[in-house]
């Protein structure tokens, strides 16, 4: 296939008259599954290289911060590359952001100590906070409703494989290389990215307000941190009934109110509560935050329950994440295709998390095994890829193409919290479960211990999350039933 040339995609119009080849869907593919993949896979890439780059730096109190100034700095950034996208073109800042993250790349390739590190994966976050929401968006620019739900298949799809093959490889390149080159490798990949975005000429520009919303843009980063920051260090960092997490939680309260006050005063608001409003909007986006709090409790915690329940080594507890992947890529395959043949974004997270529910009811009644624990992630995999892609395709729709850029950035704010918030809860409650086990314990420490607690605390929050994926039926059933050729 030949390289796409500027005069390939001189207008929106272009798509919205006829149906997208394979030559157009390839192209685009090309320009911004990149950005997304390096967004996708650098929040779990460094899991399994902590350890090493703890023994090579020191700093191991502080080794945590590499993973939590990634995602503190990315969610924050998120909502602002989207407004800014809205407002300068989505291209020109996923371009920018492509810069920030290579920049923080450096730095961490280059780092001597553990704070220059996180401060490296800090301006990381930054940039990355812009990869995964402006790409969407920018599709979303490119395609008309109907067609694009053959895009946010393949999107979820990558945006699953490269979750959870990112300790995978992270391990490899760190086994057999050096933990520098898991920084190095993202240069030449962002330079390929930025060649295919260069060849894109940026399309109209929709968003015309004139007036900067200042305090929305610093208060609504620095509430977002610090819900992220509670949440993510909850019960590690400090305890949840300690003075330090009152205090946050009043931070939390204070500057929600502020913001949400501010944003109803502003004459060109930095989010658009309007938009919020409505049901087609803030139904999905809840949708989006149980789907991920079920997705990311499962991706993270069934390896440490096939280890410490059924006695798998590491090598197998990944290899037995497969089927989940599978599941998820499966799952969103077969929703991208349904909603472009139909139309209907509606109906398929109803279905696909009454599967999800069930495979989670399944995993914390059932008597375990590794193969029977395999087999139900992928049927829980099968439910959850049906979220990402529908949900997507839904709020972009009614949002509308001025205010892609802020709504695909909620999207991606919302799987976020609901990913820090899935994980905080069900270890909190896991753990709470099992006898004798502290902050103190070691993994060491739960190896010797009796399996059948274990089990049973693991299998408890196997039914919370089933619990949770249930509500997001019933969120789901609540959403507008919408056509989106009804839509420009």
């Amino acid at each position: 296939m030949s390289p796409l040339t500027s005069n390939d995609f001189n207008s929106t119009e272009r798509f919205s008259s006829k149906k997208v080849s394979r030559k157009d869907f390839l192209g685009i593919f090309t320009m911004v599954i990149v950005p997304m993949f390096l967004a996708a896979i650098d929040q779990t890439l460094l899991a399994a290289a902590t350890p090493a780059i703890a023994q090579d730096l020191g700093g191991i109190q502080i080794a945590s911060w590499i993973a939590i100034g990634y995602l503190l700095a990315g969610a924050a950034s998120v909502p602002i590359h989207g407004w800014l996208g809205d407002r300068y073109g989505r291209r020109n800042i996923l371009i920018a952001a492509l810069f920030i993250f290579s920049v923080g790349s450096v730095v961490a390739a280059l780092s001597s100590s553990m704070t220059m590190l996180i401060t490296g994966r800090v301006i990381q976050g930054i940039g990355g906070g812009g990869l995964m929401s402006l790409s969407q968006a920018l599709i979303g620019e490119l395609v008309p409703p109907r067609q694009r739900a053959r895009f946010q298949g393949y999107f979820s799809s990558m945006f699953a494989l490269a979750s959870v093959s990112g300790p995978v490889v992270g391990g490899v390149i760190v086994s057999y290389l050096s933990w520098h080159w898991l920084f190095w490798a993202n240069l030449p990949i962002a330079a390929f990215a930025v060649y295919r975005l260069c060849q894109l000429k940026q399309p109209e520009i929709l968003s015309k307000s004139r007036t900067i919303d200042w305090w929305g843009l610093l208060l609504f980063p620095l509430t977002t941190t610090i819900i992220i920051y509670w949440l993510s260090s909850g019960g590690h960092e400090f305890y949840w009934k300690s003075i330090t997490s009152y205090q946050l939680l009043g931070a939390i309260f204070i500057l929600s109110i502020v913001f949400i006050f501010q944003q109803s005063r502003a004459q060109d608001s930095f989010l658009p509560l309007t938009l919020l409003a409505r049901k087609e909007i803030h139904i999905p986006l809840i949708s989006s935050f149980l789907f991920a709090a079920c997705m990311f409790s499962l991706v993270f915690f069934l390896p440490i329950y096939l280890q410490l329940g059924l006695g798998t080594n590491a090598a197998m507890s990944g290899l037995l994440l497969l089927p989940l992947t599978a599941g998820i890529i499966t799952g969103a395959y077969t929703t991208g295709k349904t909603i472009a043949r139909t139309g209907v974004p509606k109906w398929m997270p109803v279905i696909g998390m009454s599967i999800a529910t069930c495979g989670f009811v399944l995993l914390g009644l059932l008597e375990p095994s590794r193969y029977l624990t395999g087999i139900l992630g992928l049927v829980c995999g099968l439910g959850l890829g049906s979220v990402m892609p529908s949900t997507q395709i839904l709020i972009q729709t009614v949002g509308g193409k001025a205010n892609l850029g802020r709504v695909t950035a909620m999207a991606s704010l919302c799987r976020s919290l609901g990913a820090s918030v899935g994980t905080a809860l069900f270890g909190a409650l896991t753990y709470s479960l099992i006898p004798n086990f502290s902050n103190d314990s070691t993994i060491a420490d739960l190896l010797m211990s009796p399996k059948v607690p274990i089990i049973q605390a693991f299998q408890m929050g196997f039914l919370v999350a089933g619990g949770l994926a249930f509500i997001t039926v019933l969120n789901a059933l609540r959403a507008p039933r919408i056509h989106l050729d009804d839509y420009d």
